[in-house]
């Protein structure tokens, strides 16, 4: 099997034009490589196109207030993702000249930059030979080689690792690279691939043994915690307050309504009756005009179950690290997406 020429081949006829293709901008890449962490292309695509519109160079991400980056990355989820790529477009303007290393060992030093990721930047823009190895290459090479390590064991990856770099066309890394990314993300995908049209279906093991729902094989299941959020939207006079979020939990300093939660479900009658609802708003006295019904809102580790309290103040709130903004100034903060949506429904 000639691995490098066939893949090559499909690659050619069946790539998608994507902005940041044609390319070996290192910026562009490392920008288009973090937004894609842990979402599809779909999604990411327009994203993309506002921080380059916004944020043209590493200097001008690096000249950002926070709070802009956050506002840009809205809806993306990982939030953890923009604040390091915040932090390091300011080092690598301010203490690299705006020059990015040119090989995925200094990268990997970078914050928010591992090993996918660099050899990703490295390989395109600079022709390291250092193959990339994401969910999708982990779920390709398994099916195509049949191999039933789980790819989240140490021995797994190490066996990926070896091998995607034992395939990778070391005169060309970079297009090799796009091209194995792109082969699993449109040919070989998690569910009902066509096989039929595969340039590898001749030599696939998986597609010989009937294995191809069964890998790649992941050994650790994630448990998925329960918690149960209450918000309070305070009104008065115009104004909403709201929070930062600033604890190291989900999140992380975006914006919020002022927050009671709770380890179970519980009811309205407990939920004002409770100490954490003295303790918010004292002896205030509150008009209740509308509780939600309970939205759920999935993410990767926990299942958050959400209720929104819209409450009417007949004098001026002051609450503990909250400030009061503006109704019609609301849309220059960054929410959480469940918060986002809430407020455009």
């Amino acid at each position: 099997m000639d691995f490098a020429r066939i893949l090559h081949q499909w690659y050619i006829k069946n790539k998608r034009e994507l902005p940041w293709r044609g390319t070996k901008d290192p910026y562009k890449v490392w920008l288009s490589e973090i937004i894609l962490q842990q979402t599809r292309v779909e999604q990411g695509l327009p994203y993309y196109k506002e921080f380059v519109r916004k944020f043209p160079h590493v200097f001008a991400l690096a000249d950002a207030t926070e709070d802009q980056v956050m506002k840009t990355w809205q809806g993306l989820g990982y939030y953890s993702r923009a604040r390091n790529l915040h932090h390091t477009a300011k080092n690598i303007a301010k203490e690299r000249a705006g020059k990015f290393p040119q090989n995925s060992e200094e990268l990997m030093r970078l914050k928010g930059i591992g090993e996918y990721t660099a050899a990703a930047v490295s390989s395109i823009c600079f022709g390291e030979a250092k193959a990339v190895v994401d969910g999708n290459v982990f779920r390709f090479l398994s099916r195509l080689f049949g191999i039933k390590t789980a790819i989240d064991s140490t021995k797994g990856k190490k066996i990926f690792r070896e091998l995607a770099n034992e395939l990778l066309d070391k005169k060309n890394p970079g297009d090799h690279n796009q091209a194995v990314m792109e082969f699993g993300a449109r040919q070989c995908v998690p569910k009902n691939p066509d096989c039929g049209n595969c340039p590898f279906v001749l030599y696939c093991v998986a597609r010989k043994k009937n294995l191809i729902s069964k890998l790649p094989v992941k050994s650790k299941k994630t448990k998925i915690t329960d918690r149960f959020f209450y918000y309070f939207i305070f009104r008065n006079n115009n104004k909403i307050i709201i929070r930062k979020r600033t604890e190291n939990d989900i999140w992380k300093n975006l914006y919020e309504f002022p927050l009671i939660e709770t380890k179970k479900k519980v009811s309205e009658k407990k939920l004002f009756a409770s100490e954490d609802w003295k303790k918010l708003v004292g002896k205030n006295k509150l008009d209740v005009k509308k509780i939600s019904p309970q939205i759920k809102h999935v993410l990767s580790h926990q299942r958050l179950l959400v209720r929104f309290i819209e409450i009417n103040s007949r004098k001026k709130l002051s609450l503990k690290n909250s400030i009061a903004v503006r109704q019609n100034e609301i849309d220059r903060y960054a929410f959480p997406a469940v918060i986002a949506v809430y407020l455009a429904s």
